[in-house]
């Protein structure tokens, strides 16, 4: 009788602490909730100040409340407070455990905005893998990096998915048309056979039809080489990257070594396993030979350069990622002053440092730390 009552003691201790987290947790999300609200009315009458002071304290707080948070990344992402948008977003991912596609896409486009685009990849393919590849809006943002970084069938892939899933994507319906004469990569099929010389009583009835020339950007391969390539970027999109580096080295292998989207998805996968001398050869070769055509290929050479600390390198070719791209990114000018600064070489560092602080404004931001950073630079500078 003693250990009946004992359990049922401990039983009801259990439900009553179970009813205080959940009470705390409705708690949570409505003080979240509220001065979510509070914070939208502050700005809307323009007192944008108070409205942040208010966003600030839902992201110093201690709850717990995913779509909370996930709403709080869209508010500051409003307000242009993309530092606080990324956190938010990320914060909400966490409380998830990282099954949360649509936060993963909001975080996709602030980083894609910023300019951060490796980090926008991992974010807005990870929405995709949580729903499948069926996430029409998460295509249309992946399609806009891809087109970013020059990558432009594979941004008019992302962009018929995207349909596929909705039909009515109006803004991936548009970013298709208008990628008509962007590059392409098809299927090069062998000469078809001579027709056979008409008789002469059909002769009239002849007519040579011209053949439609191809667009000045397409690519061809072989159907084999074709297939390989399209294998290898499915198992790279699902983190199979073994597998990815065996398919891309079929292609190469029937190229002659070289086929520029091929030799640049390649040294992507060779990143992620850390294997950056292979990754480098293949970005060499990129940059001396489509340098002009895939730009992208110069900021990820500048990476390797940098990771195996031979920062001159790596700031010359952050230089060409800079000036290949108008408008700048900003990503990689944070990412020339680094390396600059690495190097002892400050007043470089100011230059690109104030040249980030230029470009964000023209964007309608300016991130708080910025004074502090120019104002150390300064001082170095001195």
């Amino acid at each position: 009788m003693k250990v009946t009552l004992h359990l049922s003691t401990l039983l009801l201790f259990a439900v009553f602490l179970q009813s205080v987290a959940v009470a705390q947790t409705s708690s949570d999300q409505d003080r979240i909730r509220l001065q979510l609200q509070r914070a939208e009315e502050l700005v809307k009458e323009g007192r944008k100040s108070e409205g942040l002071k208010e966003l600030y304290e839902v992201a110093n707080s201690d709850a717990f409340d995913p779509i909370g948070f996930y709403n709080l990344g869209n508010s500051f992402a409003r307000l242009g407070e993309s530092e606080a948008a990324i956190a938010a977003y990320r914060r909400s991912i966490e409380q998830r455990k990282g099954r949360y596609s649509r936060a993963y896409n909001n975080l996709g486009v602030v980083l894609l905005r910023e300019g951060r685009w490796d980090e926008a990849y991992d974010a807005l393919n990870s929405a995709l893998k949580l729903e499948n590849f069926l996430y029409a809006e998460a295509s249309y943002n992946l399609g806009r990096l891809y087109a970013a970084r020059g990558q432009y069938d594979l941004a008019a892939r992302e962009w018929r998915r995207a349909l596929k899933v909705d039909p009515q994507h109006t803004a991936a319906a548009q970013a298709l048309a208008r990628s008509d004469n962007d590059e392409r990569i098809v299927v090069e099929h062998p000469p078809a056979k001579p027709a056979s010389r008409p008789r002469a009583e059909e002769k009239s009835a002849t007519v040579k039809v011209a053949a439609a020339p191809r667009p000045a950007k397409t690519l061809s391969l072989d159907q084999a080489s074709f297939d390989s390539l399209q294998r290898a970027r499915s198992a790279s999109e699902q983190g199979k990257m073994t597998e990815a580096v065996d398919q891309f080295r079929r292609v190469l292998s029937r190229q002659n070594g070289y086929f520029a989207p091929a030799n640049l998805e390649l040294s992507y996968a060779l990143l992620s396993l850390k294997r950056y001398d292979e990754a480098l050869a293949n970005l060499i070769q990129v940059t001396q030979r489509d340098g002009g055509r895939y730009p992208i290929s110069y900021f990820h050479l500048a990476r390797v350069y940098e990771l195996k600390g031979d920062l001159k390198q790596a700031e010359a070719a952050f230089s060409q990622a800079v000036t290949a791209y108008v408008p700048a990114n900003n990503q990689f000018l944070l990412d020339l002053s680094r390396v600059r600064e690495k190097q002892g070489d400050f007043k470089g560092a100011l230059d690109a440092m104030e040249k980030y602080v230029a470009v964000v404004q023209q964007q309608g931001q300016k991130p708080t730390w910025c004074d502090e950073r120019l104002a150390e630079l300064r001082l170095k500078a001195k």
